[in-house]
């Protein structure tokens, strides 16, 4: 499993493996982007660590990564390909439900969360407050309920594209971060994955209740 792993890792790949990940997660949330993105950036920090002489002794997901092909990971390569293939999915799922027509626009009405996060997302922006599209980011299909909302409303791309971006960047960041810090930290070991991981769900969970908290009522 390590070897596995660390062959993904170790190798060039990685970064499309990423990009098609985050670009698909805004169709299929249940795709692994966010802990690919962790993965990588751990072996990285293991990497940076190991060419210093600090690191020695057990198994990590860098030296797998190591034994296969001597490389790990890019920071900012990581953190580029993340973000630009996390803008690029929210305008395909934005232009998506832009034109989709009579059908899309039915199954939508059906879908309760959908209808919500289309008004309040439709009265955020129309205030040039879009910190919601920021928040969803992080949440379990808080960005996909949030990009085919605001295609569906019609939302101008002018208003959603900028809070696109900053929520990729944000979101980017955050994962990269993790995985970075957590690898300095714990080594860049299962443990430091894990917790890294864990700390990606637990800002998830923070997102998933302010988006369920009712939209406040204009004064």
């Amino acid at each position: 499993m390590f070897e596995a792993v660390g062959l993904l890792t170790g190798s060039p790949w990685i970064y499309a493996i990423v990009a098609l990940s985050v670009l698909l997660d805004v169709f299929l949330p249940v795709l692994p982007s966010g802990v690919l993105v962790i993965t990588a950036a751990t072996a990285a920090a293991a990497g940076s660590t190991a060419a210093t002489g600090q690191i020695a002794g057990s198994t990590t997901v860098a030296s797998a990564a190591g034994q296969v092909s001597g490389e790990v990971p890019s920071l900012p390569a990581l953190l580029l390909c993340a973000a630009t293939a996390s803008v690029l999915g929210d305008l395909a799922a934005y232009r998506l439900a832009r034109r989709g027509g009579e059908k899309l626009d039915r199954a939508i009405a059906r879908s309760r969360r959908l209808v919500t996060a289309q008004e309040r997302l439709g009265t955020a922006l129309s205030r040039g407050g879009g910190l919601l599209v920021v928040i969803a980011r992080f949440a379990p299909a808080g960005r996909s309920v949030v990009s085919l909302g605001a295609g569906a409303a019609h939302r101008r791309v002018r208003e959603f594209l900028p809070w696109s971006a900053l929520a990729a960047v944000a979101w980017a960041g955050y994962s990269v971060g993790l995985g970075w810090f957590g690898g300095q930290w714990l080594g860049a070991t299962w443990v430091g994955v894990a917790v890294s991981v864990v700390a990606l769900f637990a800002a998830g969970s923070v997102a998933a209740y302010v988006m369920r908290r009712p939209a406040p009522k204009p004064a």
